[in-house]
């Protein structure tokens, strides 16, 4: 007599009926292949700057010898005239403070690049990373608040009154933007913590984005003798962080669109891949800025 035995198989998960993925490091991502349309427009955009071209060319006119000697004693002295009349922001004491501060929100936002660019990969190895964007946003805000003008409060001569309230636009706005940076780290850092709703909360860091684009091309330092290149490099970097608020903005919003659609199905993660590498671009020009 033969004895017939039920043999339990071990259930699989259901998922949704969702094919199971190979990778345990990426969730959501795009496929490395659809980074090559990002990656290349990108690069485009950070090669074409031309603010960098415009350093190139200093640089070279700097060190040619025949036109060294040939206008030496013609730019010493206006050259000299220019620092008498600029004062700090001309002097190389003022050009090694401001290079500095701008070398350092370079640094900041290097590191806000790098962990906005590792979640638009849709990676979940590390992903306290998210944190890096915040984390830089208020240690950013809480230097320029204090650090970023010499002669302003609380480090400066010049009130509290004087600072925020005075004729000086320049300082003012490096002030707000202080106080901006403070304002976006807070409400992502309380959104990413899980505080507050990504639904309601989305909108102020691409709006930041946009906001502080716009305001570098007004962001003027007319009595500074290299204010020509000084505003050429703002509005360069301001044009990259319109283009990298868009990005963002886009992608917090979009609808999904049909998988039948192709490349418009990934249009979502694809924007947000190119607000983490416009982000690392917008570190770049800010650790090559130069007076």
């Amino acid at each position: 007599m033969q004895i017939l035995t039920r043999v339990k198989c071990p259930k699989v998960a259901d998922h949704g009926d969702r094919p199971m993925r190979r990778t345990i490091f990426f969730r959501n991502s795009v496929p490395f292949g659809g980074l090559k349309l990002p990656l290349l427009w990108c690069a485009l955009i950070l090669l074409g700057q031309p603010s960098s071209l415009i350093s190139a060319g200093t640089l070279h006119e700097t060190h040619d010898p025949g036109a060294a000697h040939d206008s030496h004693s013609i730019e010493t002295g206006s050259q000299h005239t220019s620092l008498t009349t600029s004062g700090w922001d001309g002097s190389p004491e003022g050009k090694a403070y401001s290079e500095f501060n701008h070398h350092l929100a370079g640094t900041f936002v290097m590191l806000i690049g790098l962990g906005e660019l590792h979640g638009g990969l849709g990676a979940s190895l590390f992903s306290w990373t998210r944190f890096f964007l915040p984390g830089a946003l208020l240690a950013a805000g809480t230097y320029l608040v204090i650090w970023s003008d010499h002669d302003a409060w609380p480090i400066g001569p010049k009130s509290f009154t004087e600072t925020y309230f005075g004729n000086d636009t320049g300082t003012f706005q490096h002030k707000a933007y202080a106080l901006l940076l403070l304002l976006i780290g807070s409400i992502e850092l309380l959104t990413r913590a899980g505080r507050l709703s990504p639904r309601y909360w989305s909108l102020p860091l691409p709006a930041f984005a946009i906001i502080g684009g716009l305001v570098l091309f007004l962001h003027s330092h007319s009595d500074h003798p290299s204010a020509h290149k000084i505003a050429l490099h703002h509005a360069t970097l301001g044009m990259t962080a319109l283009m990298a608020g868009s990005c963002l903005i886009v992608s917090k919003y979009a609808r999904a669109t049909p998988a039948a659609l192709g490349f418009w199905s990934q249009l979502p993660v694809r924007l947000k891949l190119a607000w983490g590498i416009l982000v690392l671009i917008i570190g770049v020009q800010l650790l090559l800025y130069a007076e």
